[in-house]
């Protein structure tokens, strides 16, 4: 008889189907794979980046007098980035023979170009970024069209032309020229804000361009070294594309390529991560979905006060999941309260009372009393030791 027949050959199914077998198995592979050492074979999302652009601090007098580019300016640029390629490499290799054993040898390194495009936001700050480069390099810009004036026609002052050619001027068979040094690429040297000029030709217009790639609160970093923009390409209109945004292209070339690595830090904005997270742009409020004790916080989500309350319904509950879930809460309660990660509990409650106090000042009591209300009257969680490095305790 086949396997599976005879009067109990149904229920031989059943019951290796309720106790389980080898066919069908959980997802321990995965775990292990990917949840491993902080998740260190998880692949990188290509959502999570950011950019920075340096620019030249010797470059950054002569954009600052024309009233552009000041450090909230640059911090802007990096929220406009929608694409942004990485390094690209391409190595020159030589195939000789070795009596007739084929050899491969390398000559040279060539550094690739790479794109990144921005939308053409209603501020106009990426198409400044290219304006003032254009006029930083060339001189075509900041020749005069109809008006008087040497600026017109710019989006600001450009302070390295005080007079103009007139674009309208008709001066194909003149004996001269007007202002024939004013056209094309200017790489002379620099004039500065008082007119006087550094003598060793203009310094680049960008330092570096960093670009971050992010994951479990740690960044991958490449620095393109004084790149040079090779490629700018406005977008098309379009009446068709109802539901298509503009954007603009940037191609640059770079002599060579930094790599780092790090942890995003905890200040906002970020000092590991250049311009990352500025409080300008950026909502730093806790995530209302934090869990219980995660947070350094007394009457806030996922605070003090919240932990509490979870290890008590823990605890209540009766079952071996409650006792669980009541341990791992009191755990990461002690880890958020117990370490040197910052201030002391006892400056928490002295930070907090006084914003709940400000609260009550402005008005507002409902507000300031309506977290500390329904509240549990007793919190379970051991209590930290003191430690020697810290005289103060916690």
């Amino acid at each position: 008889m086949a396997n599976g027949g005879g009067p109990f050959g149904i229920g031989n199914e059943i019951l290796q189907g309720f106790i389980g077998n080898n066919t069908l198995r959980d997802y321990t592979h995965a775990s292990k794979t990917f949840t491993t050492n902080s998740y260190e074979l998880k692949p990188r999302f290509k959502f999570l980046f950011h950019v920075s652009f340096t620019i030249n601090t010797d470059a950054i007098p002569y954009l600052r007098s024309a009233g552009v580019f000041g450090n909230q300016e640059r911090n802007d640029l990096s929220l406009l980035v929608k694409t942004a390629e990485l390094p690209k490499y391409k190595m020159a290799t030589e195939t000789l023979n070795q009596y007739n054993r084929k050899r491969i040898i390398q000559t040279k390194i060539d550094y690739q170009p790479v794109t990144l495009t921005f939308h053409d936001d209603g501020g106009d700050n990426a198409r400044k970024l290219w304006y003032y480069y254009y006029s930083y390099y060339y001189k075509d810009p900041t020749q005069q069209y109809l008006a008087a004036s040497a600026t017109n026609g710019t989006n600001g002052t450009v302070n390295n032309q005080t007079t103009g050619s007139s674009l309208n001027t008709r001066d194909i068979y003149s004996d001269t020229i007007q202002n024939r040094n004013g056209w094309g690429y200017s790489g002379e040297s620099w004039l500065d804000g008082t007119g006087s000029g550094t003598g060793g030709g203009k310094p680049p217009f960008f330092r570096d361009i960093r670009i971050y790639g992010l994951d479990q609160r740690k960044f991958a970093e490449y620095v393109l070294i004084n790149p040079v923009i090779s490629n700018w390409n406005h977008d098309t209109y379009n009446y068709t594309e109802g539901g298509g945004i503009m954007e603009n292209t940037m191609t640059i070339d770079y002599e060579t390529v930094k790599y780092y690595d790090g942890a995003v830090g905890s200040s906002r904005p970020d000092v590991n991560v250049q311009g990352f997270a500025d409080r300008s742009h950026y909502d730093t409020t806790v995530s209302p979905i934090a869990r219980p004790g995660g947070n350094r916080t007394i009457f806030g989500q996922g605070g003090l006060l919240d932990a509490g309350a979870g290890i008590i319904g823990d605890l209540q509950s009766g079952t071996v999941g409650g006792l669980i879930g009541a341990a791992q809460k009191a755990m990461r309660t002690y880890q958020t309260f117990g370490g040197n990660k910052g201030p002391g509990l006892a400056a928490v409650v002295k930070s907090e009372a006084t914003a709940l106090g400000t609260q009550v000042l402005l008005g507002g009591v409902a507000s300031a009393t309506r977290s500390v209300m329904n509240r549990p009257t007793g919190v379970f969680i051991p209590t930290p030791k003191t430690s020697p490095s810290t005289p103060n305790g916690t």
